[in-house]
């Protein structure tokens, strides 16, 4: 009987093992164990006879007790296509493969896990080291900032601390340093460092606050010594001796030399004016320009390099004497150049300078009235300022006017005058009958040129005339009495008035 029911037991085993581990009966090479309909067919062979060595009775099922182990539950049953290959074992093999295959593939997925873990931390590892590089390097760029923030804060505090640098001496080489109409002190400071002159900026305003004299410093060009202690440099641009290419013009002066009849005293010229106010130092160390350099530098061609405004271009290259083609365009008062230029340069920025102060007045607006341009208006300026005082300035302008509109010659002595080498007041039957392009006595309409220096009051007056009929006018006493009249015949009364007085009486 346990022979019996071992074997039954063995059965059991057998086909829970088929279940599981079901044929393939194409790999077997015989028919299916089970039709589609789900119903079992019997296999022939030695599994038959098997089977059929057992008798009736072993198709009880035994029964278990505690002590024995339970069976497996029957895993679901699955379809044909899901169903792999197997290779056919036998029963004790299944058997075998049936303990084996769970664990082998526990150890096939643990491994997959790890692998997969050991990847995942390889990349975590590589992540936190590239974290771990970037903030090192923008720990690195802040301490350099911060560390460079801290040296520039520290010099600024040693250097507000601490005195500003400055030049103990010997001092250098003259330089010339510009001071500007508005210009503060700091702006003076940032020329003198630029020039070289003081250390720094700190020094120069220090030494010029207590200075009271800096008030008075005025607009112009200053030489004043290189690598000067600021106190020094203070005390030189406050001085009398270090402003340099300072120019002030007579009003009516002329560009040359004139000398009088009779006494022959010099009266300079504007290009021997801007030769003393070019030179800069003393002594065997002073450079200036000369009267010829001047006089050669302005009969260029080159107007525009000489600063000839484009109102006046047309009148200058017209000019017939080349040394005189500038006569006028270097407006009386008070100018300032840079004496360390070329005398191209000094006359390009006088000229620059007058045309300026010509045209404030109205210069290019005016000739409505009086039908001149304005190169032609300054011509007769010209002629205004040699022949009037201020307070008939308007008059002998109308004169003009008048004259050239009728027209009639306007035999100026002062025209006269201006190509004679020796002048008076009186000039001779001789002087007016020479011919010249200036003189107005043998010509009609106005010179060529201006022939001195107008002031701005004379530009004015001529710009805008004093209404009236005036056609002559004649100064009778030496105090500038002036007459003026329509009348021819009263004009020769006046004249003779003038004789009586000796304001007429030629030196000759």
């Amino acid at each position: 009987m346990t022979d019996r029911w071992a074997r039954a037991e063995e059965r059991y085993r057998q086909r829970e093992a088929d279940r599981r581990y079901r044929r393939d009966d194409r790999a077997w090479g015989g028919q299916n164990s089970r039709d589609t309909r789900g119903k079992t067919n019997r296999v022939v062979g030695r599994e038959q006879d098997d089977w059929d060595d057992y008798e009736d009775d072993t198709t009880v099922i035994p029964r278990y007790t505690d002590d024995m182990d339970p069976p497996e539950p029957a895993p679901r049953p699955r379809a044909d296509s899901e169903r792999p290959p197997r290779k056919r074992v036998g029963r004790r093999e299944a058997a075998r493969h049936e303990d084996d295959e769970p664990e082998e593939g526990s150890r096939r997925s643990r491994s997959a896990q790890r692998g997969k873990r050991s990847r995942a931390a390889s990349r975590k590892a590589q992540e936190r080291k590239r974290r771990r590089r970037t903030m090192w390097l923008f720990a690195g760029v802040f301490v350099l900032l911060f560390a460079g923030a801290a040296v520039f804060a520290g010099m600024k505090l040693i250097e507000k601390l601490g005195p500003p640098e400055d030049f103990a001496g010997p001092v250098g080489p003259l330089v010339v340093v510009q001071v500007h109409d508005g210009d503060t002190s700091q702006q003076i400071a940032a020329s003198m460092k630029e020039k070289g002159i003081v250390a720094s900026t700190g020094a120069f305003i220090e030494a010029a606050v207590r200075n009271t004299n800096m008030n008075s410093v005025q607009p112009g060009f200053y030489a004043i010594p290189s690598r000067s202690p600021a106190v020094q440099a203070v005390s030189a641009l406050t001085g009398k001796q270090a402003r340099v290419g300072n120019l002030v013009i007579p009003e009516g002066r002329l560009l040359h030399d004139q000398f009088e009849v009779g006494s022959g005293r010099r009266t300079d010229g504007i290009y021997r004016m801007m030769a003393e106010a070019s030179c800069i130092g003393t002594g065997t160390n002073q450079k200036c320009a000369t009267y010829e350099e001047l006089q050669a530098a302005g009969s260029s061609v080159d107007l525009a390099a000489l600063g000839v405004p484009a109102w006046a271009v047309q009148g200058v290259q017209n000019c017939p004497d080349r040394t005189r083609q500038l006569e006028g365009l270097i407006a009386a008062g008070t100018l300032d150049f840079d004496p360390s230029g070329t005398p191209e340069q000094m006359l390009r920025q006088v000229v620059t300078a007058s045309a300026k102060a010509y045209e404030s007045t109205g210069l290019l607006q005016s000739g409505g009235e009086t039908k001149l341009t304005p190169y032609q208006t300054l011509i007769a300026a010209s002629l205004v300022e040699r022949e009037a005082k201020p307070q008939d300035m308007g008059k002998v302008a109308r004169v003009i006017v008048n004259r050239l509109r009728v027209p009639q010659m306007l035999q100026f002595d002062s025209t006269v005058n201006y190509a004679l080498d020796r002048t008076e007041v009186q000039t001779t039957d001789a002087d007016r009958a020479q011919e010249t392009p200036w003189n107005t006595y043998a010509m009609s309409g106005l010179p060529a040129t201006p022939i001195a220096a107008p002031s701005l009051n004379a530009l004015r007056a001529m710009e805008n005339p004093e209404p009236g009929d005036w056609l002559y006018f004649v100064t009778v006493d030496k105090q500038g009495t002036t007459l003026f009249t329509d009348d021819y015949n009263q004009h020769q009364r006046y004249i003779r008035q003038a004789q009586a007085s000796g304001i007429l009486d030629s030196g000759r």
